[in-house]
């Protein structure tokens, strides 16, 4: 499939990461008007000025998550659900959060009709993460802020993995991977991105 070769291509290369991909269909997750570019490698427009990410993207990203089976995972930035859906065969129980009701109900909706049970989608502000089901074993964000969030990486477990992008404008953003060790935490950068900008507070209806 032409989707796959693609994702390989450009450095998706975890096999658990391409099957999940392969089962969630992309197709669902975008609106009706660029329905015919589903498959396309190519971010597109989502309701609430929000857009669903490349898929090369979310499969770099998930990639660089090393997302285990038992692990629990927090996703900042629910925006259409797809990346919460992939998260979801890989890892144990993902919550996501989005700040725009309207995208947290229209994600349930796929969710429930894909019957992916493991996933809760959280209305509210994604800056502050869940503190109530903290410590998470990964983190994904899906917006770029120019420090990755402290309540996030208060909430990241030792031995855990953050994923996000950071950069002071949508122009220069780098992809960080963050580990919590015993001794601290661990910075690297993965790859340049270009992300809406992670923004407290709650969405308009």
């Amino acid at each position: 499939m032409q989707f796959l070769y693609t994702l390989r291509s450009r450095g998706v290369t975890d096999k658990r990461v391409l099957t999940a991909m392969e089962k969630i269909d992309r197709a669902p997750f975008v609106t009706d008007t660029f329905s015919d570019r589903a498959y396309d490698d190519t971010p597109l427009p989502i309701a609430c000025g929000q857009t669903i990410s490349q898929p090369t993207i979310v499969g770099l990203m998930t990639q660089a998550l090393e997302i285990e089976p038992r692990h629990k995972v927090l996703e900042i930035g629910t925006g259409s659900g797809y990346q919460a859906a992939i998260l979801s065969q890989l890892a144990r129980r993902v919550y996501t959060i989005d700040r725009h009701p309207r995208l947290v109900r229209a994600a349930r909706k796929l969710f429930e009709g894909m019957d992916l049970t493991n996933i809760t989608a959280i209305s509210g502000d994604g800056s502050f993460g869940l503190p109530e089901q903290a410590p998470f074993d990964r983190i994904l964000v899906t917006a770029a802020a120019e420090d990755p969030p402290g309540p996030l990486l208060a909430q990241l477990a030792v031995g855990g993995i953050m994923v996000l992008p950071v950069g002071q404008s949508d122009t220069v953003q780098s992809l960080i991977r963050v580990r919590r060790t015993e001794d601290g935490l661990d910075y690297e950068e993965l790859l340049p991105v270009r992300f809406v900008p992670l923004i407290e507070g709650l969405g308009q209806e």
